[in-house]
C-alpha cells in the first residue's frame, strides 16, 4: 500500500475497525473510506456491491462483524452465523469482482478445536470439535477464510486472513449482557468501586487460560502484513492465514486479579478493595485457548503491549470515552 491508496475499512466503529483506521491515520494513509451502518449495511448484497463498484477500493480491511460474548453467542446463535457469514461473503465477492488490490479478513481464534493441542498452531483449523458456545460464530469465521483461500486459488486474488486472539482496547463494548469478558470485568469492578459494593460476581470458576492482545497492537499487525507480505507468505496446508497474539496467557482469576488492580489502584492507600464470587454453575467455555505466534513473529511482527499496561490504557478509555452503555 501506498499512503495515497484507496482503502476502505470495513466496520471502522467497531474495536478493530477503529484501532486500524487510527494506525492507518498514524502512517500519514489520506484516502481511507469509511460507511456507518445506516450509510452502508453490509448484510444487503447489492449495496455492497453498489459500493464497490463506484468507490473502487484497491485495498480492504474486512473488520466488520456481529460480536460478543460467552452469554450473546449461546443465546443468538443463529444472529452470529447467518450475519458473519452474510458480511463476510458480501464483502469478499465484491472485493473480488471490482479488483481489489488486497483483502486483510479479520478472523478469530475462536475457529480452532475446543480441545486442540497447546499453542494452537494455524494447522489445527478443522482438526476437532468446536466449542460448543461458540460454534455459530467459529463456522461463519472458518467459512470466510476457506472463501478467501478458494478465491486466491482460484482468481489469483491476494486475500489475507488473521485470527487474533482475545482482543480488548480503545471503545470496546462495556454492555454487561453482550460484552466479551475483559470489558465486562472492567465495568463491574468500576462499578463495584464507585458504589462501595465488596462483592463482585463473575462467571465460571476463574479456571481457563486465555491470552489477550491490545487491539492497537493487533491494528498495527494488520497494517504490517498488508504493506509487506501476500497470501502466499500467510499459507498453510489448512488456509491463507496466520494467528496474530502475544504468545502469552494467565487464568481468567489472575486476569481478574489484575484489572481490579488497576481498577482500585488510586484508592488502594485508603485500603479500598473487593472480593470475588465465582458462580461455577455459568459455562467456563474452552479450558486452555493459546495462539502459537510462531509464524508471525518469522514474518517480522511481535506484540508490544503488555497486559497491565493495556488495562491502564483500556480503563482511562473507560473513564474518559464515550463508551459506557
Amino acid at each position: 500500500m501506498h499512503t495515497s491508496s484507496k482503502i476502505y475499512i470495513a466496520g471502522h466503529r467497531g474495536l478493530v475497525g477503529s484501532a486500524i483506521l487510527r494506525s492507518l491515520k498514524e502512517k500519514d494513509y489520506t484516502n481511507i473510506i469509511t460507511r456507518t451502518h445506516a450509510e452502508l449495511d453490509l448484510l444487503n448484497q447489492k449495496a455492497v456491491n453498489d459500493f464497490f463498484a463506484q468507490e473502487k477500493p484497491e485495498y480492504v480491511f474486512l473488520a466488520a462483524a456481529h460480536v460478543g460474548g460467552i452469554g450473546a453467542n449461546s443465546t443468538y446463535p443463529a444472529d452470529f452465523i447467518y450475519q458473519n457469514m452474510v458480511i463476510g461473503f458480501n464483502v469478499v465477492e465484491a472485493a473480488r469482482v471490482n479488483g481489489v488490490k488486497k483483502l486483510m479478513n479479520l478472523g478469530s481464534t475462536c475457529i480452532y478445536p475446543k480441545m486442540a493441542p497447546q499453542p494452537i498452531k494455524e494447522e489445527s483449523l478443522l482438526t476437532g470439535a468446536l466449542e460448543p458456545t461458540n460454534d455459530a460464530y467459529a463456522l461463519a469465521k472458518i467459512s470466510v477464510i476457506k472463501l478467501c483461500t478458494a478465491y486466491n486459488k482460484q482468481h489469483g486474488t491476494n486475500f489475507l486472513s488473521v485470527m487474533p486472539t482475545n482482543l480488548y482496547g480503545l471503545g470496546d463494548n462495556y454492555e454487561l449482557q453482550g460484552s466479551h469478558v475483559f470489558p465486562a470485568m472492567i465495568r463491574k469492578f468500576h462499578e463495584a468501586k464507585a458504589s462501595g459494593e465488596d462483592v463482585v460476581h463473575l462467571w465460571g470458576d476463574g479456571s481457563p487460560l486465555r491470552e489477550f492482545l491490545f487491539a492497537g497492537d493487533l491494528a498495527d499487525a494488520v497494517v504490517y502484513l498488508m504493506e509487506n507480505k501476500n497470501a502466499e507468505d500467510l499459507r498453510t496446508p489448512t488456509g491463507d492465514f496466520v494467528n496474530v497474539g502475544t504468545g502469552k496467557e494467565c487464568t481468567i482469576k489472575e486476569l481478574a486479579e489484575t484489572i481490579a488492580s488497576v481498577v482500585y489502584e488510586d484508592v488502594a492507600s485508603e485500603g479500598r478493595t473487593c472480593r470475588m464470587e465465582w458462580d461455577s454453575t455459568k459455562p467456563n467455555g474452552t479450558p486452555r485457548k493459546l495462539c502459537d505466534v510462531t509464524r508471525l513473529n518469522a514474518l517480522g511482527w511481535k506484540a508490544k503491549t503488555s497486559l497491565k499496561e493495556g488495562i491502564r490504557i483500556a480503563y482511562d478509555d473507560f473513564l474518559h470515552g464515550d463508551v459506557r452503555k
